[in-house]
């Protein structure tokens, strides 16, 4: 579990705030879920004998003994708080959530025992049109982040009764292989075979490439979906691959899954995943209700922005307001209070703690501020200001107290417009 430091937040903080913004923009609205929730919920919705249940979960017993559990994923709680909270009932609802989720994994690169992520969760629509809504949504997400060498793979898992059949056929084919299964499959085989089909075991690789397909498996209503999807996604010029090992781990899950998949991560390629799950609100106490959603892993996808040079939201203040001597400092203070009044867009740092005159310029330089603001003795007396330019090449100029307002608001407005020439672009990432 690990910090996040000041020299690495605004990449987290500008992510956030694009992902937020689309979110917005597409009709979904936000939901805040507890870190915390009964263990019998995750048990029952993402399944007893998945990896998270088995071996990955935090929970213990709080002190009325009842057995809690960190949320190692958002969907279940999503479910469980629209369900408690009437949200469900005869309405469609598109919701979205940011936050850490928990799994007692074993540490490496884009895999962290406390994650991040970004999920969208959609209620009410049972047609393929929200499937395609939610990963045309996705891809905006690595348009607007300027994110290329991304693939969308994309599958259908059927009704419970397609897997149930595809299941009986898939572990005779693997008891007939037995000998060529590892030790994790072996365990699967009876419990959970169809995750079998998601081995990252290379040696696995032969006798999983000749495995019956499941997508052959399909009743007619999901391949009318599944085929719906796929007309809709190339109607909105979205490229896929069909990959009919994609199952997800979790137990939920029927018909369309995806991901997004890169090959700039390594073994963690995955960015993005997500998938249909009709079944769960029934399955945890609600009226029978068609759902969908996805989830973004925010460490991974920020390793690929930080790898690339992305900056984030930019944090540095525009102005350092240094002041040398007592009425200076008394002014100071007073005149920044004025300004922030006066321009809320203004990101003005007041020295504080004292030091000469230039001790706090390299203060303001280090600050990142575009523009150091002078006040001393003489200036309080005059009752102005010296700006220095700290990273453009103009001279420094004296101005009125009170003209300082016209002044910074003209510079932000200048600074907007060469932002705006200059915005992160589609493939610079």
């Amino acid at each position: 579990m690990n910090d996040y430091l000041p020299e690495t937040t605004p990449i987290w903080a500008g992510v956030e705030a694009t992902l937020r913004e689309l979110l917005t923009g597409y009709g979904y609205s936000e939901i805040r879920l507890p870190l915390v929730e009964q263990t019998e919920l995750f048990a029952r919705s993402i399944g007893a004998v998945t990896d998270i249940v088995e071996k990955e979960m935090y929970t213990f017993a709080d002190r009325n003994g009842d057995s809690l559990t960190l949320r190692p994923e958002g969907t279940a709680g999503c479910v469980r708080a629209c369900l408690e909270h009437g949200l469900l009932h005869n309405q469609v609802q598109r919701l979205w959530y940011l936050g850490p989720m928990f799994r007692h994994e074993r540490p490496q690169q884009g895999r962290y025992r406390q994650f991040h992520q970004i999920g969208a969760e959609a209620f009410g629509m049972a047609g393929p049109d929200i499937d395609a809504e939610l990963i045309c949504l996705t891809a905006r997400f690595w348009k607007c982040l300027g994110i290329q060498e991304v693939t969308l793979q994309l599958n259908s898992l059927g009704s419970s009764a397609a897997r149930g059949a595809y299941r009986d056929r898939l572990v005779a084919f693997l008891e007939a292989h037995l000998d060529r299964l590892d030790e994790d499959s072996r365990r699967r085989l009876y419990s959970n075979p169809l995750r079998i089909l998601d081995s990252k075991n290379p040696t696995m690789e032969p006798v999983l490439a000749a495995a019956p397909r499941l997508m052959e498996q399909l009743d007619p209503d999901s391949r009318r979906h599944f085929d719906g999807l796929l007309e809709l996604l190339e109607v909105a010029g979205i490229a896929y691959e069909i990959n009919p090992r994609l199952v997800r781990g979790l137990d939920y899950y029927g018909d369309t899954v995806f991901e997004w998949v890169t090959e700039r991560l390594g073994a963690q390629a995955t960015l993005c995943a997500g998938g249909r799950y009709d079944g769960l609100v029934e399955q945890l106490g609600g009226r029978p209700t068609p759902a969908i959603g996805f989830a973004v892993g925010l460490e991974r996808l920020i390793a690929l922005l930080s790898e690339a040079g992305y900056a984030g939201l930019k944090t540095d203040p525009d102005a350092y307001l240094v002041t040398v001597g007592e009425a200076a400092g008394r002014q100071g203070l007073m005149l920044a209070e004025q300004l922030r009044d006066r321009l809320p867009d203004l990101r003005l740092q007041l020295n504080c703690g004292g030091g000469n005159f230039k001790a706090q310029l390299k203060r303001a330089d280090r600050s990142g501020a575009r523009l150091a603001l002078l006040l001393g003795e003489d200036e309080v007396k005059a009752g102005g200001v010296a700006v220095k330019f700290l990273r453009e090449a103009q001279p420094q100029q004296t101005l009125p107290q009170e003209r300082l307002t016209e002044f910074l608001a003209a510079c932000l407005d200048d600074w907007r417009r060469l932002a705006e020439y200059n915005p992160i672009r589609a493939g610079e990432v």
